[in-house]
């Protein structure tokens, strides 16, 4: 088939197939899938392996050689045996990734194989059901107890970096893998420098592949591979997102200084929106964790400006506001941004005690600091963002900034009102209209 392709023949000779032998050609996944996306043999390893680590880029296809992995293994016909598995555990971030993703996705399992093989759906048993008998169940990793009680001879695991206790759903699946006579499993994920994928990556049953964005470009927008190179090409985010590479949480893994010097400005333009972000302590003593309070700004040439750190080491709830609040007037700002999640409504209420005039936007942290801080990355990366001055605590902790959501071993609280500021002016402030402040 591939002497056909090369020689420009291909299509001359599938008009030859009939359209049964035309679809059985083009189920064949290892026809044509790429290397890195075939299980490897046993004999690839010093022993046979147990878990099968998929590293890829986005858009790499991870999701379509974990999925035609899985039925190959629902069919019985993978290199290692003949024999269907009975059993297999799809588990995903949440179950609505492991529908939509997982089964339901362009490269999910109702969408590859054969058509007539294709495994029957049960939304509602959380379940699919394949023609040799098999059954996939569905699981989510925010529930990993949920495993405890069934059995399984395979599972995939999808975007493993991300679950939120994978050291805990990944050992009761382990609990679990207990049918057949050598149970396997695949996991897919675009990686992070989380302690867990380190550990993984470590252990001596996990067998690792790798892949590139770039190395699907043949299914890939090519207006999307241009923007992503032009974006991201050279940068740490880049590394992750496109290459799978881990990038060290040690080495600041989402910022470099080199950034922040390249933007690094004396005055800032004039602006167009200014915000005092403030993310306040849970407790108020000498020992507790920082109020991270940042003034930053949007200017009129649609990039964003740091203008000042005053973050406060543990001060009452009092001090703090009057803080935020001097900020506020201070830069003649438009809002306070302030994050909820530990004080509620009362953090406004504090706020108002001071100034009861003061515009606030309340935020509430639904993911992790790492996922929030992403899309803020990003814009530095890009050189959307300005340091007017320098502010050599703040790009410190930005620098060391870990995947588990650390600066060296502490709360990030000036980059956690960093990233709230720059999330409302860049993130979500395009979406509101600029007012020219006069």
């Amino acid at each position: 088939m591939s002497a056909s392709s090369n020689a420009g023949k291909l299509s001359e000779d599938l008009r030859e197939f009939k359209r049964d032998e035309l679809e059985l050609i083009l189920s064949h996944w290892p026809l044509w899938a790429r290397e890195d996306q075939l299980p490897p043999r046993s004999s690839d390893s010093d022993e046979a392996w147990r878990v099968w680590l998929i590293l890829g880029g986005r858009g790499a296809g991870k999701t379509r050689a974990g999925a035609e992995w899985v039925a190959a293994k629902a069919m019985g016909r993978t290199v290692e045996t003949s024999v269907p598995a009975q059993r297999i555990a799809l588990v995903g971030e949440t179950l609505g990734d492991v529908r939509r993703v997982m089964i339901e996705g362009v490269s999910g399992l109702l969408s590859v194989g054969s058509v007539r093989e294709r495994p029957v759906y049960e939304p509602s048993k959380g379940q699919l059901t394949f023609a040799s008998g098999a059954i996939a169940q569905v699981f989510s990793a925010e529930d990993p107890d949920s495993l405890r009680g069934p059995q399984f001879d395979a599972a995939w695991c999808d975007e493993v970096a991300k679950w939120r206790q994978p050291e805990r759903t990944w050992d009761m699946l382990q609990f679990a893998l207990r049918l057949g006579e050598a149970p396997q499993m695949v996991a897919t994920t675009t990686p992070r420098a989380t302690p867990f994928l380190k550990r993984l990556i470590a252990d001596k049953g996990t067998v690792v592949t790798r892949s590139a964005t770039h190395d699907n470009a043949a299914n890939l927008a090519p207006a999307f591979i241009t923007e992503i190179s032009r974006r991201y090409a050279g940068t740490a985010l880049g590394r992750q997102e496109l290459y799978g590479e881990i990038v060290d949480d040690t080495s600041g893994a989402l910022w470099r200084r080199d950034w922040i010097e390249a933007q690094r400005i004396s005055s800032a333009p004039q602006l167009g929106e200014i915000v005092v972000a403030v993310d306040p302590p849970v407790t108020a003593t000498a020992e507790s964790d920082a109020c991270g309070i940042i003034i930053a700004g949007r200017g009129e040439d649609g990039r964003a400006y740091v203008l000042a750190d005053r973050t406060l080491q543990g001060r009452s709830p009092q001090v703090w506001a009057r803080a935020a609040i001097a900020a506020y007037a201070d830069y003649l700002a438009d809002r306070v941004v302030a994050e909820v999640n530990q004080g509620g409504d009362l953090v406004t209420a504090v706020l108002r005690q001071i100034d009861e005039n003061v515009a606030v936007r309340q935020v509430r942290a639904t993911r992790g600091k790492w996922l929030r801080a992403e899309p803020v990355a990003a814009l530095y990366a890009e050189g959307r963002v300005a340091h007017v001055g320098r502010f050599d605590a703040l790009e410190d902790q930005m620098c060391v900034f870990g995947a588990d959501g650390l600066a060296r071993g502490r709360s990030p609280d000036r980059v956690d009102a960093l990233v709230w500021a720059l999330t409302d002016l860049m993130v979500d402030g395009p979406k509101r209209p600029l007012v020219r402040r006069i």
